[in-house]
């Protein structure tokens, strides 16, 4: 080894501090920022939590939203720019997203303002790179192109990209990482807004070129590949989605059960969420075959309508339990994903 080149003297010691250094009020305001910017929805609910918990909330999102940019070479989840971001970039971009995420983690800058935000976050509630390493691996699917051969493969697919952000969601919120069966309910809840996400963007993933129905599906309803948006192919699309929310509502009625546990504030905000996503969904199953005529969206009346009724069904707060629990729970899907 060359004696006369050492770290000490080549490189300067850069000091330890969660955030990388920049002041917690200036993360905060840019987060939500972001949340505003790329989700309505969520950005409505989030108010109704009280501030400590709302300012830890967009500090996440902040994270989950500039992640999906990368992935995906978008601004806050606008269309996809498939001109410029190519593939065989795409683990690269994956790769600087894990370097980010591991030296946020560590307490040092990144240049990178989402990424700073999580790392403060992370260390304010507990949050891990384990956790983290959960939501990337859903980037790597979409960077190997990937494409899921039965609802195995979609339910796995889910959890990586929704079902764990909503586990880390509710250590954010204060659950105890050792609840399981309150995370569980949290998966759910992230899973049934990935179902309705899936239904209502069929055609615009179909654009960039993603297929998000598993393989089996389209055999049994006998399309040709690649031919499942065409307008002949418009009822069986609309059979489809329907298969993607009536999972949807099995997920979201067992998050209820987990949403009960917790303070009312974070309660009303999460049961907010749910109503709004959940409407997405069965708005897109109510227009049948014209549903990807425009897309599908909820309006800021209808936004407040769906807070006044979370209230009550915080306030309430007795969940009926669904006559039968989802098929696929968090364990099952974590343990595919690790022997995928």
């Amino acid at each position: 080894m060359n004696k006369s080149i050492t770290p000490a003297r080549t490189f300067r010691n850069t000091p330890r501090s969660a955030g990388g250094g920049r002041h917690r009020a200036a993360l905060v305001q840019k987060a939500h920022a972001s949340i505003r910017k790329g989700s309505k929805s969520f950005s409505a609910a989030s108010r109704l939590f009280d501030r400590a918990t709302r300012e830890k909330v967009w500090l996440l999102y902040a994270w989950c939203r500039r992640c999906d940019d990368i992935a995906d070479c978008q601004d806050h989840g606008g269309e996809l720019r498939v001109e410029g971001c190519s593939s065989d970039t795409a683990q690269d971009r994956i790769d600087a997203i894990r370097i980010l995420t591991r030296r946020a983690l560590d307490g040092f800058p990144t240049a990178d303002i989402a990424f700073d935000a999580f790392g403060l976050v992370a260390q304010e509630t507990g949050l891990t790179m384990e956790m983290a390493e959960d939501v990337i691996a859903g980037f790597d699917l979409d960077a190997e192109d990937w494409r899921p051969r039965n609802e195995a493969d979609l339910m796995r697919y889910c959890y990586h990209v929704a079902g764990a952000v909503g586990v880390m969601m509710a250590v954010v919120m204060g659950v105890d990482p050792g609840d399981e069966d309150t995370l569980d309910r949290a998966c759910d809840l992230g899973l049934a807004f990935q179902l309705a996400n899936i239904a209502r963007d069929l055609t615009e993933d179909d654009a960039a070129g993603r297929c998000y129905l598993p393989v089996e599906w389209l055999v049994e309803e006998d399309i040709e590949p690649g031919q499942h948006t065409k307008p002949h192919h418009r009822q069986e699309l609309a059979d489809m989605a329907e298969r993607l929310i009536t999972r949807m509502d099995h997920h979201a009625a067992a998050a209820r059960l987990g949403a009960a546990r917790l303070p009312f504030r974070s309660r009303w905000a999460i049961l907010s969420a749910a109503r709004i996503y959940t409407a997405i969904g069965h708005e897109v199953r109510a227009r049948g075959t014209a549903a990807w005529d425009h897309r599908v969206h909820t309006s800021k009346a209808a936004k407040l309508r769906h807070v006044a009724a979370a209230f009550w069904e915080a306030m309430v707060n007795k969940p009926k339990p669904p006559a039968k629990m989802p098929r696929w729970t968090r364990s099952q899907l974590a343990e595919r994903a690790t022997g995928a």
